[in-house]
């Protein structure tokens, strides 16, 4: 006779297991599938508590009710997925993953009815570790057939681009300035993590190409020299070291110390160094900053002089934001290493366009409209804040602050807003409270960023210059 209490938690146990295990796994993609992030960096820790503890207990404290409970629960749970700008994608590790936790879910809800033991319980634990051992099989196998592929393309020149921000940027401009004259290849969008790049190279790397172009991030020590190993670098740049991420690294010197891993290359000819590295200049360590004589932004584009070969040069580019002439200024000396002419590289600097996010004008009718959603270091957000503070009409900032940094920055970032900006739209949670409460200007705190199209609407008008600054996703 089949025993429906049991039966009842079985199946409870089994929902119990898909919901949460949907929401871990959404999570740990988030954050980079590192399961000590998504418990002790998460932006939003409530969630935990609505999607893994409350389901948990309801389960733990009345079984019998539960069902019930996980209807109402779904419901909620659908809601709430459907508002997120940043949904799960379901790559093949995702999938390995859900079916992993299914099958564990099916047999253990099944070996509970049997012996009464709620071992199902377990499921979610086995999945993870299960997956943990995957990735681990599937990480060696594919860095082997990376370095494989690597081996064998022995002309290949490979450039290593790492800092606390501007990374993209540079390899964006980098490539613009190399296409024309060499087969070159760069990772894509902002791909910079070690299992990103072996993918780029095995799926994306043809074997004719010269110069490949790799963004390294890092998130703590020894995420760059685990990059610098594979890649072995003949040229990197290491750009400037800033606060970012500090969460992680708890000392800007951790920072320093991580970025500066890219020297370890054993095939290192050249590197270009930004001032804040405190490295000295070389033969083969070249200080890029300190090469610039002058700099001049403004809404129509930037100015910069630069000293190459004991002579002045000036250079012109159609794009925003001073410390675009420090990301530009490593670029050429790269592409003049690699044999570019001065002519060229006036001309090409000249004709590159923003990169996408950064500091990128939408359009300037009816509204001024300039994106820089990726821009999310404090010195970089004060001079572009600073630069919107030269247009003469009504200027709007809409921004949730500095992500991962310390109290310090964001309320010296309040600061800059209040002397640049006539009205601001706060989003997110992360640092609402701090900025309302220092922001002296006209202000508006939206919690949901789906409420931002129509406020737009309503609190801006034609003439007015919108800076959309820091964009984050929703989970932050």
């Amino acid at each position: 006779m089949i025993d429906l209490f049991l039966l009842n938690e079985a199946v409870s146990a089994f929902i119990l297991n898909l919901c949460i295990g949907f929401y871990l796994i959404l999570a740990l993609q988030w954050y980079s599938y590192k399961l000590s992030r998504v418990f002790f960096h998460f932006a939003r820790p409530f969630w935990h508590i609505y999607f893994i503890i409350v389901p948990w207990f309801v389960y733990i404290l009345v079984p019998q009710f539960f069902i019930i409970f996980a209807l109402i629960y779904l419901l909620f749970f659908v809601f709430w997925y459907k508002k997120l700008d940043k949904k799960l994608v379901f790559t093949h590790k995702v999938k390995v993953f859900l079916s992993l936790l299914i099958s564990f879910s099916l047999i253990l809800s099944l070996s509970s009815y049997v012996f009464e033991f709620r071992a199902n319980l377990l499921a979610l634990v086995c999945a993870l570790v299960a997956l943990k051992c995957f990735d681990l099989y599937q990480k060696r196998k594919f860095i082997k057939q990376a370095q494989n592929k690597l081996a064998k393309l022995d002309k290949l020149t490979i450039i290593l681009i790492t800092a606390s921000y501007g990374k993209t940027s540079m390899k964006k401009f980098l490539y613009e300035l190399l296409k024309d004259d060499f087969l070159t290849h760069a990772t894509p969008r902002s791909v910079n993590t070690l299992l990103g790049i072996v993918k780029d190279i095995n799926e994306n790397l043809n074997s004719n190409t010269q110069i490949y172009i790799a963004e390294a991030g890092a998130r703590q020590k020894g995420d760059i020299l685990e990059l610098t190993q594979l890649l072995n670098p003949q040229l990197c740049i290491v750009g400037e070291i800033g606060q970012a991420h500090l969460e992680y690294f708890k000392s800007k010197e951790n920072i320093r110390a991580t970025k500066l891993e890219a020297l370890q290359s054993k095939r290192l000819q050249k590197a270009f160094l930004h001032s804040s590295t405190l490295m000295q200049e070389s033969r083969t360590q070249i200080i890029y900053d300190t090469k610039l004589s002058s700099a001049k932004a403004s809404l129509e584009g930037l100015e910069f002089s630069l000293k190459l070969d004991d002579t002045e040069q000036d250079f012109k580019a159609n794009l925003l934001g001073e410390f675009n002439a420090q990301n530009l200024c490593a670029c050429i000396l790269v592409a003049k290493f690699l044999g570019l002419s001065l002519e060229k590289l006036k001309t090409k600097v000249q004709a590159l366009q923003s990169v996408e996010h950064r500091l990128q004008i939408i359009t300037k009718e009816p509204k001024f409209i300039i994106d820089d959603g990726f821009n999310g270091n404090f010195e970089g957000m004060k001079q572009s804040y600073e630069l919107c503070k030269s247009y003469k009409g009504r200027k709007v900032l809409v921004t949730p602050g500095i992500i991962e940094v310390s109290k310090a920055q964001n309320e010296a970032l309040a600061n800059v807003i209040n002397e640049c900006f006539d009205f601001v739209i706060i989003i997110g949670e992360s640092n609402a409270q701090l900025l309302n409460a220092c922001l002296k200007i006209e202000k508006l705190v939206l919690k949901d960023k789906n409420e931002l199209v129509q406020s737009l609407a309503t609190h801006t008008k034609n003439g007015d210059l919108i800076l959309f600054s820091n964009d984050t996703p929703s989970f932050m």
